[in-house]
């Protein structure tokens, strides 16, 4: 098993000598066979993405201190694993009290981590926080409002105000392709 808070001890300052700000940390398990993914994303703070070349150069970074740590005797994961470093993308995890804040008036699904009226998730458009309290408009049951820290996983709901109110994503280097020569 892999500990995410270690792990995020280890990635942030990397992320941060960057000048980039990370998003989330998580292991995702194996699906049919495959080997777990520990997935990374993070953001330029002056974009609210990274392109191409910010993910490798993290990547990069991350691989580089994981393995120092590794060869020092300190095993941050267990077995075989895929290293994935992306950008959140328009439908982005919330996962830090400035998020809530920044994307007030969008559409969000929230997952609690204890149910709250019978219910475990909702969904409608997020007011906003206040004194670490989130407040979503709820399609079912109004206006609701949950501590932050029972809040287990949160994400916006891709909609065309979404997609109006998101900066246009930096595709450049998406369709490059590279070659080898073969020897």
């Amino acid at each position: 098993m892999a500990d995410i808070a270690r792990i995020t001890e280890v990635v942030e300052p990397e992320a941060k000598a960057l000048g980039f700000e990370l998003v989330r940390v998580k292991m995702l398990g194996s699906e049919a066979g495959d080997e777990p993914a520990l997935q990374i994303m993070a953001e330029d703070p002056a974009t609210g993405q990274l392109v191409i070349e910010q993910c490798a150069e993290l990547s990069r970074r991350v691989s580089d201190v994981i393995d120092a740590l590794e060869e020092q005797g300190e095993m941050l994961i267990d077995g075989a694993y895929r290293l994935e470093v992306s950008s959140p993308g328009i439908d982005r995890p919330l996962t830090r009290e400035k998020d809530f804040a920044a994307w007030a008036g969008h559409e969000v699904k929230i997952g609690l981590v204890e149910k709250l009226d019978g219910r475990r998730d909702l969904r409608g458009d997020l007011v906003g926080i206040v004194d670490g309290i989130v407040t979503i408009e709820d399609r079912k049951s109004g206006q609701v409002a949950v501590p932050f820290a029972q809040i287990h996983s949160a994400k916006l709901v891709l909609t065309d105000r979404l997609i109006a109110a998101t900066r246009p994503l930096d595709v450049s280097g998406a369709d490059e392709i590279l070659e080898e020569e073969e020897g």
